[in-house]
């Protein structure tokens, strides 16, 4: 069974692949910002096992204290949903694989302060506007040789909304994280997955560490790309 693991993953060597990871931030003021708890651990450990199987590894990383342990990955540090946006859609027509491991912000504000807001006696109304939906623009361009791995968070309703999510943005597989499995999500060093592809075919996962984790995502990549 090893050897056969390790022929797939030979599959990856030479291949292009395009990662986002981590959160994004979006500024409010000078001191303040609009993000959320994302580590990007997923998506490193992601790129690190692809960099791994010797593919061409491109990562755009949001701020985050960790970097890929692997140095023959680029990294391009972003910080806002729109700097992620414009380098993922720049590099995605050279990839073979994109992974979008990224939990991009879905707002930003309709304007920044260029001085710290003051704090006053009434409530504070910041007016939001949508992000680009990298995703979606990124299913808009595939061609028929490039294959996308989206990711999805959800609290309720997870199978439907995730598979709803993979037809509408022309995904090839989708992995599923629940804000209700101990262990999993952000922050954490584990995780479980559940993959839905194309086909509506579903595998389920255990609790694993994240580099099992990404050696899982990959290992169904290869099996669909």
């Amino acid at each position: 069974m090893k050897n056969s693991s390790q022929k797939s993953f030979n599959h990856l060597k030479g291949k292009r692949i395009l990662i986002n990871a981590g959160p994004t931030q979006e500024n409010i003021d000078p001191v303040r910002f609009i993000s959320n708890h994302s580590s990007g651990k997923m998506g490193i450990a992601i790129a690190d096992a692809a960099a791994d199987a010797g593919a061409d590894v491109e990562l755009i990383l949001g701020p985050v204290q960790i970097v890929p342990k692997s140095k023959n990955i680029k990294v391009i540090r972003v910080v806002s949903a729109a700097s992620m946006a414009v380098e993922c859609i720049s590099r995605f027509k050279t990839c073979d694989i994109a992974i979008l491991a990224a939990a991009v912000a879905d707002f930003t504000p309709e304007t920044i302060s260029d001085k710290k807001i003051k704090k006053g006696d009434g409530d504070l109304v910041i007016r939001l506007k949508p992000t680009t939906d990298i995703a979606a623009e990124l299913g808009r361009m595939k061609r028929q040789d490039q294959f996308i791995a989206g990711f999805a968070l959800e609290t309720d309703n997870e199978i439907e909304n995730a598979r709803a999510k993979l037809l509408r943005k022309n995904m090839d597989i989708i992995v599923l994280n629940s804000l209700k499995d101990k262990g999993a999500g952000f922050g954490h060093d584990t995780n479980r997955i559940t993959i839905i592809d194309r086909y509506n075919n579903i595998d389920k996962f255990g609790l694993k560490s994240k580099d099992e984790a990404a050696r899982d995502i990959l290992g169904k990549i290869i099996s669909l790309a």
